[in-house]
């Protein structure tokens, strides 16, 4: 059976190179073309269709979807000519004669697989870098969010030719046929589940690939931390986006001598930000489908059968995939809630004693993508951050980290390969081609054979000298 699809990327395959030879201030009206549509023409659609999808508050949307994707491209915008400009690099002795540099070039044909939880921002965040380097791009968004997907395949429609930039929607049907076809980049952001997934389809053309994944993100609130200050942002950086978010606090570690201090700042900061009944808060939002809903609710249940502690929520509504922002403590290590990315509005705590013990806890699990401390000790904070791995770190706060565009954003293992945003993520979709040109190659011509004890000497000198 012929691929679908297949017309579609011989044709981006056959402009690649048209796109790829454009300067930057043609890309930049590209991406200043995009920025007028999301900005202005299409804002309330898009607003309107994260609501109708889950429930997303607007102002979230305008925070967490709509403004990072339009920083990314006045960034873009403000530093593609340099980040364009060839690179050039020193000339050791040994090739006296010679000049060399980098030159970024677009990697070709490219493939963006985006999840549901921000579907604006992991689709058109890569396609923002993905235009910069100069390439031609199939965008597939989640069916999970289908009016934002109707949404983003009206923008770019309106906005660029098939053959440059193109969208198709569909369930995973669309994209196993998609992942069948050549493409030089993929660049996916979902489950490592779904990553291990993609990485080996990627491998059978042996395309590069980014992959932003997730994992259980852990939280230290240590002995010296401000607790109510530390419960304020980890509470907003746990239920943004009703806990769907890849580096939201998976899990919080403790000091015993904190607990109960959290627990009380806990409920106090609940109440204040989404009133004592949640379920009528205009600044919380809902899961995204059923299946999600079952699942969580399912670790709430497991959760009370183990006798777990539910200190604040636990009640939920199926008739609105409504989950009561969650606060458990008391789970057993066996239990989901302490093993499984939780992607949802459920906190669970774990006290410790020492230092020594996260450490071990964390290392024990998979790499996270995130990992967020709060102390006021120096000695603290450098000890937890020498001694894990993480994709990236937050101290005294949590997620802020994705909306510097001076870092990298990008896991480790198993939360991710590769990293994006700005230049990383202009780095991501280009090729770094090494040019050297010979003006004079009098130095290279002493060591063509034949072999002769003269040039034998000359290797020696150039190994121990040059």
């Amino acid at each position: 059976m012929k691929n679908p699809y297949l017309q579609l990327f011989n044709s981006q395959k056959e402009n690649q190179f048209n796109i790829g030879n454009t300067n930057y201030k043609q890309r930049i009206k590209k991406l200043k073309t995009l920025k007028v549509a999301l900005e202005k023409t299409y804002k309330q659609d898009i607003r309107e269709a994260l609501y109708a999808d889950f429930k997303k508050p607007y102002i979230e949307t305008d925070l967490t979807e709509l403004y990072l994707v339009i920083k990314e491209i006045k960034v873009a915008i403000s530093n593609l000519k340099s980040w364009m400009r060839n690179k050039h690099v020193g000339t050791p002795l040994a090739l006296l004669g010679t000049t060399s540099w980098i030159k970024y070039e677009p990697k070709g044909v490219c493939l963006i697989i985006s999840p549901w939880n921000y579907p604006v921002n992991l689709t058109f965040c890569p396609l923002v870098s993905a235009i910069a380097a100069g390439n031609t791009v199939i965008l597939k968004p989640s069916e999970m969010t289908p009016n934002t997907s109707r949404v983003m395949a009206k923008i770019v429609k309106d906005v660029f030719n098939e053959n440059e930039i193109a969208l198709v929607e569909g369930d995973v049907e669309v994209s196993k046929h998609l992942l069948k076809l050549p493409f030089n980049h993929i660049f996916f952001t979902g489950s490592p589940a779904v990553g291990k997934i993609i990485m080996e389809a990627a491998s059978k053309h042996l395309a590069s690939v980014t992959l932003e994944l997730g994992g259980k993100s852990p939280t230290i609130v240590d002995e010296t931390a401000n607790v109510q200050t530390a419960v304020k942002s980890i509470v907003w950086g746990k239920y943004l986006n009703t806990g769907q978010t890849c580096i939201a606090p998976d899990y919080v570690l403790v000091h015993e001598s904190k607990k109960e201090a959290f627990i009380e700042a806990f409920k106090m900061t609940m109440d204040n930000y989404y009133s004592k009944k949640p379920e009528k808060s205009k600044s919380f939002g809902r899961v995204v489908n059923e299946k999600h809903f079952k699942r969580l609710t399912g670790y709430i249940e497991a959760a009370k059968e183990d006798k777990a502690i539910i200190h604040k929520g636990g009640n939920y509504n199926a008739n609105d995939n409504y989950i009561e922002p969650t606060l458990i403590s008391k789970i057993p290590e066996r239990n989901p809630l302490l093993n499984e990315e939780i992607f949802g509005p459920i906190l669970p705590i774990k006290t410790y004693k020492n230092l020594n013990e996260v450490v071990s806890y964390i290392n024990s699990k998979a790499r996270p993508l995130a990992l967020y401390m709060y102390s006021k000790s120096k000695k603290n904070t450098n000890y937890v951050i020498k001694n894990t791995r993480s994709g990236g770190t937050c101290i005294n706060s949590t997620e802020i980290h994705f909306t510097n565009h001076e870092l990298p954003f990008g896991g480790i293992n198993n939360s991710g390969i590769g990293k994006s945003h700005s230049y990383f993520g202009f780095k991501a979709f280009s090729n770094e081609r090494a040019v050297l040109k010979s003006y004079w190659s009098a130095p290279l011509k002493v060591l063509f054979p034949p072999y002769t004890n003269f040039k034998q000497k000359v290797v020696d000198f150039t190994i121990k000298w040059l």
